[in-house]
């Protein structure tokens, strides 16, 4: 190996450690975050919790709050992976979206942590023109209203604005999350996922009512 390989694997190698590094400060402050609030929460909790010093979270994360957003960053990172990991494979529009919205829910049934800090986030940094949920949301909704655009196009659903679509549907399905949270005691996720799928598709009037007001 030449020096310049050898060079490029060490980088390589440090590159690796840096990321898991990170990732490992980003999950325990998510939890701190979560149990503790911003505010309560401080650094060296933080560094007592890793056993390193506190030096070290600084070179990651130049502030709390630098250390706080890239915990909410992380979030909704993870539940794009959460998602992707669960349409991997599935062919069929609508499978594809009944599979989304039962990952989206689910992800946040099983990490109700995460929540807190999308909350917290709320509370602490109105500063901020766009939260980090609808910073990922505008990022991510392109592809989903691609998906309705084709079914459009195939006449499997109605010809209507894709953005009305992803608004609507996004706006249950984030409301959702945060009456599961608040409310604590809630329905399966697949009732709820088929509740909203039930409502999205088939709507709430009879064939009856629907030709009556046609």
């Amino acid at each position: 190996m030449t020096q310049t390989a050898r060079g490029a694997q060490r980088r390589s190698v440090s590159a690796q450690r840096r990321v898991q590094r990170e990732e490992q400060i980003l999950e325990a402050a998510m939890q701190l975050f979560a149990e503790h609030g911003y505010s309560d929460t401080d650094t060296q909790l933080l560094a007592e919790k890793l056993q390193i010093g506190k030096g070290t979270i600084y070179r990651y994360f130049p502030s709390k709050r630098a250390l706080f957003l890239a915990a909410a960053d992380r979030v909704m990172r993870l539940m794009r992976q959460s998602i992707d990991a669960s349409i991997q494979g599935i062919t069929d529009p609508f499978e594809r979206l009944g599979a989304a919205i039962r990952a989206f829910l689910g992800f946040f049934a099983e990490h109700p942590e995460y929540v807190e800090l999308l909350i917290q986030e709320r509370a602490q940094f109105k500063d901020r023109k766009k939260p980090t949920y609808f910073v990922h949301r505008e990022t991510n909704i392109k592809r989903w209203q691609e998906l309705y655009r084709s079914l459009i196009e195939a006449g499997r659903i109605r010809n209507m604005p894709v953005e009305r679509i992803t608004d609507v549907l996004g706006s249950a399905l984030y409301g959702t999350m945060f009456t599961n949270y608040f409310l604590g005691e809630r329905p399966s996720v697949e009732k709820q996922a088929n509740d909203i799928l039930d409502v999205v598709f088939y709507g709430i009037l009879s064939d009856a009512e629907r030709k009556k007001g046609s």
